[in-house]
C-alpha cells in the first residue's frame, strides 16, 4: 500500500513519534540525551516550532508540536539528520539511526491537547524508565519537570500548558498534577496512538457504539479527532476521504484484507487460519494484524480468531511496535 503524504499546514498540532531502526537505542548516555534536546529545542527556536509536550526514552520519544510557516517535515528534517550524523560520529558508526519515517498524527487540540500532554509526559512511567509520578519529577528527559517548575526550557511555553488546567500558576500546577496522577491508573491509551478509525473516533468505547448503531464516520489513521474534524483537515489538505466505517463491512474488509496479504505471498488461506507458522505465515500474519487493527480499528479478539493464534498473540504483535 503506498504511503500516504503528510498533513503539514503551518499551525497544524501534532503528536511526533520518533523510533530507532529495528527498534535499537537512539541514545546511549547522558551525552546523548543532552544532544538530542539540545538540538530538538534550538531547532525548535529557529523556526518557529512550538513544543508544548515531550519524551525522550532509550529507543523512541515522543514530541507534542506546532508546526511553524514552514511546516513540520523541515523541522524534523533538521534535527533527525543533525542528530544522527552526531551520534553516529560520536559512536564511531555508519547506517540509519531512525526507522524510516517519523510517524505524525494530526490532532484536534480542543479535544485531545491535555490528552496528549499527559500521555507523552507518562511514558516514562509506562515503560519502567522511572517507577512512579513522584519519580518522573525528577527525570531530566521529558517536558514534566518544566511545567512542575523545576526547570526552565526557553523554548517549551509551559505557560500556555498551564493555562489548560487553572488561570493562576500555582493552582494550573496542582491541578496537572492531580490530572497526571489519575492518569497513570488509566494505564495504556492505545486510541491516543492507534490505527485510523480507533484514532479519529477517539478510542475503542465510540468505535463500537458506532457498530452497534450501525453508523459511518469519516477515518485517516494520520489524525486524530472525530469525523467533523477529519473531514476539515482533508478538505483544508484539499485530499479525499480514503474511506469510510460501516458496522455490517468490516468482515468483508477483513476477508478482502487476508486474502490480498495471501495472494501476496503465495500464502495458504487455510494454513494461516489454522495457526500454521510455517515459512512465511508469521511474518504475513503480523503484517495482517497491524492493518486490520491499526488502519481499520478491528477489535484484537476478531482479528485473532480471524488469523488463528490468540488475542494475546496479536497484543504482542502490536506491542513489538512500540509505545
Amino acid at each position: 500500500m503506498p504511503r500516504q503524504a503528510r498533513l503539514d499546514a503551518p499551525g497544524t498540532l501534532h503528536h511526533v513519534i520518533i523510533r530507532g531502526i529495528e527498534q535499537r537505542s537512539i541514545v546511549e548516555d547522558r551525552e546523548d540525551r543532552e544532544e538530542f534536546v539540545s538540538r530538538m529545542g534550538q531547532i525548535a527556536t529557529e523556526t518557529g516550532t512550538v513544543i508544548y509536550a515531550w519524551s525522550l526514552m532509550t529507543n523512541h520519544a515522543h514530541i507534542l508540536v506546532r508546526s511553524a510557516q514552514r511546516g513540520l517535515a523541515e523541522y524534523m528534517r533538521r534535527v533527525l539528520t543533525g542528530y544522527a550524523i552526531a551520534y553516529n560520529r560520536r559512536h564511531r558508526r555508519y547506517g540509519h539511526l531512525f526507522q524510516n519515517r517519523y510517524k505524525s498524527i494530526v490532532c484536534d487540540e480542543d479535544v485531545y491537547f491535555c490528552e496528549l500532554v499527559r500521555y507523552i509526559h507518562l511514558n516514562p512511567v509506562r515503560v519502567r524508565l522511572v517507577k512512579d509520578i513522584s519519580e518522573l519529577g525528577r527525570y531530566p528527559w521529558s517536558g514534566h519537570r518544566a511545567l512542575m517548575g523545576r526547570e526552565h526550557n526557553a523554548w517549551q511555553p509551559c505557560a500556555y500548558v498551564l493555562s489548560w488546567f487553572g488561570k493562576q500558576e500555582a493552582a494550573a500546577r496542582r491541578a496537572y498534577q492531580r490530572y497526571m496522577r489519575e492518569g497513570v491508573e488509566q494505564g495504556r491509551r492505545p486510541g491516543l496512538v492507534g490505527g485510523g478509525l480507533i484514532r479519529s473516533l477517539g478510542g475503542w468505547s465510540q468505535v463500537r457504539s458506532l457498530r452497534k448503531k450501525g453508523g459511518q464516520a469519516l477515518t485517516d489513521e494520520r489524525i486524530l479527532g472525530g469525523g467533523a474534524f477529519v473531514e476539515k483537515v482533508l478538505k483544508d489538505a484539499d485530499e479525499k476521504v480514503p474511506y469510510q466505517f460501516t458496522a455490517d463491512g468490516h468482515r468483508s474488509k477483513i476477508a478482502a484484507v487476508i486474502q490480498e496479504a495471501c495472494d501476496q505471498k503465495g500464502i495458504n488461506e487455510k494454513e494461516l487460519r489454522m495457526g500454521s507458522r510455517r515459512g512465511q505465515i508469521s511474518t504475513v500474519r503480523s503484517d495482517i494484524a497491524r492493518r486490520l487493527v491499526k488502519e481499520y480499528g478491528i477489535p484484537l479478539a476478531e482479528v485473532a480468531r480471524q488469523v488463528g493464534v490468540t488475542t494475546s498473540a496479536i497484543s504482542n504483535m502490536l506491542r513489538r511496535d512500540g509505545e
